[in-house]
């Protein structure tokens, strides 16, 4: 059975997501991509989480939510399988690009959780 292996990302809305980045450059001292993307890098097998203030209009999480954890995973397919097998809402369709495969389900709570098959390397 597929399963997590770690956390990808840590997804949130903001009001003025640019703004938000600088402040955490700025008190915190984190360092963020043209894309805004913060990447922590692993130490011990190459992996990264990912930090991301999304805009607050975004598509990409529920409406009514304001964050959304993405998961790495070794077996999205595996893993999408058993979530069915269980009962568990599943999204029926997957995207795949350069950094992996993706699949989303929803916990107990109505979350919606990202899961994410890291291409090769990644």
């Amino acid at each position: 059975m597929g399963r997590v292996t770690g956390v990808g990302g840590v997804f949130f809305r903001s009001e003025d997501p640019r703004a938000l980045q600088e402040w955490y450059v700025t008190h915190l001292g984190l360092s963020t991509d043209s894309d805004g993307y913060n990447v922590f890098r692993w130490s011990d097998d190459g992996g990264s989480t990912v930090w991301a203030p999304f805009p607050a209009d975004t598509d990409y999480m529920p409406p009514a939510k304001q964050w959304m954890v993405n998961y790495r995973v070794d077996d999205l397919d595996d893993l999408l399988r058993s979530l069915r097998a269980a009962g568990v809402r599943v999204e029926d369709e997957t995207m795949e690009d350069e950094n992996g495969k993706f699949g989303w389900c929803w916990d107990l709570e109505g979350n919606k959780v990202e899961l994410w098959e890291p291409a090769p390397g990644m």
